[in-house]
């Protein structure tokens, strides 16, 4: 068995058995890719350490934005691929790789469609609210807006298109010729023995680095007091090939982090309270950024405050926004919302100054009257105010996933340092340079599953093209 992740360098490698395509994860990416080689009527071989396909997607909300979607038509919604694009790369000031956020715009209509129409994944289009940072409504998900939902979708898709999946086997090793063409990969078992199993072409799917300690105190320090939410098996296992291959790699220092999961209690308290109107204060009861700017970014600022906790604040018409995620209802059923009839019993019961939040509250009153954006940029115009009964839910600042990764095209190939492609290694999700730019700033919801959907379906698509060849 191989502990440490590694290249072995080799010019043949015997092997237990040969595969058109091997994907490295099961996670969101890798059951996309591997649906996507079966449809292209290739063999496809899913390499996977837990005892099921789940990954970083289960552990979301499983929300895919695309533009332009059949479902999107039916709904009355106009959107483009250019005004998609136009929103990713206002978020992230232009620091990405927009030839790539072009192409997945463009993309991503197809993949929502194909997922549905090809493989019978029921997505419908959230409504009520739009996502901070988008122009339209345009994401996607399932009946109870969970990430587990999808992937148990994506496994039934897998399963009846006769995708083979080995559980509890994780991939440490790569075998790889001078030219760097991927020959074989170990995949080392509980036991302690390792299968070798050759391939025509590897699918990265792992996704990135947010479960190794070591690897996000040197690239992310500013998450020093962050709560991991994330994927056990983030371990970086593509960067450290990557740098052993030689290949490019970019925005390691990105991340999705966020501001509501719920403390002591680990469960995401979603955003849409706070784009509706809803707000985040401090034990002093005052607020302290722009908490409509974007869930990740906010994780930072929360994460100053005193005891590195915040509550979010908001009301029974938030609540009943709320109520559709299956996120939400995990915390009813938790215990972990405060609910009150006035202000001051909710301060009391969650310990926070009553005349700082009473004052808080009044200033956002006077925002919607007056239209004017307060002292953090951010715009009140358009909410209703906040109205008794009244709710809140302490959190803190967590760290979801790496978006930084492996530089790939738009064949989701991946990239040598010099630009050029490797022979037969590709990457989604996690394990590629995500489209958030270099921080957690440039995170539009959806990013992690636009890339894990549509370079996952690309990148199977090409493989299988590649293996036939």
């Amino acid at each position: 068995m191989t502990d440490a992740i590694s290249v072995i360098r080799a010019d043949e490698v015997e092997t237990l058995a040969d595969i058109s395509v091997v994907v490295i994860g099961g996670g969101g990416t890798g059951l996309c890719a591997a649906l996507a080689v079966r449809d292209a009527g290739k063999d496809v071989f899913v390499i996977e350490r837990d005892k099921q396909p789940l990954g970083t997607t289960s552990m979301s909300t499983g929300l895919i934005p695309a533009a332009g979607s059949a479902i999107q038509k039916a709904s009355g919604v106009e959107d483009s691929p250019e005004l998609f694009a136009s929103d990713i790369k206002a978020k992230t000031k232009g620091q990405v790789d927009q030839l790539l956020v072009d192409h997945l715009a463009a993309e991503s209509a197809r993949t929502i469609d194909w997922l549905v129409d090809e493989h019978g994944i029921g997505l419908s289009l959230v409504d009520g609210f739009t996502y901070p940072g988008h122009s339209v409504r345009r994401m996607h998900g399932m009946p109870t807006r969970s990430g587990g939902e999808l992937m148990g979708a994506l496994a039934d898709a897998c399963e009846q298109a006769g995708v083979d999946i080995l559980t509890e086997a994780t991939v440490n090793t790569l075998y790889a010729n001078d030219e760097g063409r991927i020959l074989a990969v170990g995949a080392s078992r509980p036991d302690g023995s390792e299968d070798i199993i050759g391939c025509d072409a590897v699918i990265l799917a792992c996704c990135g680095f947010a479960g190794n300690e070591d690897m996000v105190a040197e690239l992310i320090p500013e998450l020093e007091h962050a709560t991991f939410h994330g994927h056990p098996g983030n371990k970086g296992h593509a960067v450290a090939w990557g740098k052993e291959l030689g290949a490019a790699m970019a925005d390691l220092s990105a991340y999705q982090g966020h501001a509501g999961l719920a403390a002591g209690y680990g469960i995401p308290i979603l955003w849409p309270l706070i784009a509706e109107g809803g707000v985040q204060v401090n034990r002093a009861g005052r607020r302290f950024a722009n908490e409509a700017a974007g869930y990740s970014e906010q994780a930072v600022e929360v994460l100053a405050q005193e005891g590195h906790v915040a509550w979010s604040i908001y009301d029974e018409a938030r609540h009943e926004i709320m109520e559709q995620f299956d996120d939400y209802q995990q915390a009813i059923s938790a215990g972990c919302l405060i609910q009150a009839e006035t202000l001051e019993q909710l301060a009391e019961k969650a310990g926070i100054d009553p005349t700082g939040l009473a004052q808080t509250v009044a200033e956002t009153h006077a925002l919607v009257d007056s239209g004017e954006p307060d002292r953090f940029g951010r715009s009140f115009a358009g909410k209703a105010k906040l109205a008794a009964p009244f709710y809140a839910v302490r959190v803190t600042g967590a760290l979801f996933h790496t978006q930084g990764g492996l530089e790939v095209d738009e064949q989701a190939r991946v990239l040598r340092s010099d630009r050029q492609p490797f022979p037969n290694l590709l990457a989604g999700g996690g394990a590629a340079r995500g489209i958030s730019g270099p921080g957690a700033d440039g995170y539009l919801a959806g990013n992690g599953l636009l890339t894990a959907t549509t370079l996952g379906r690309i990148a199977g698509e090409y493989a299988a093209e590649f293996a036939q060849d």
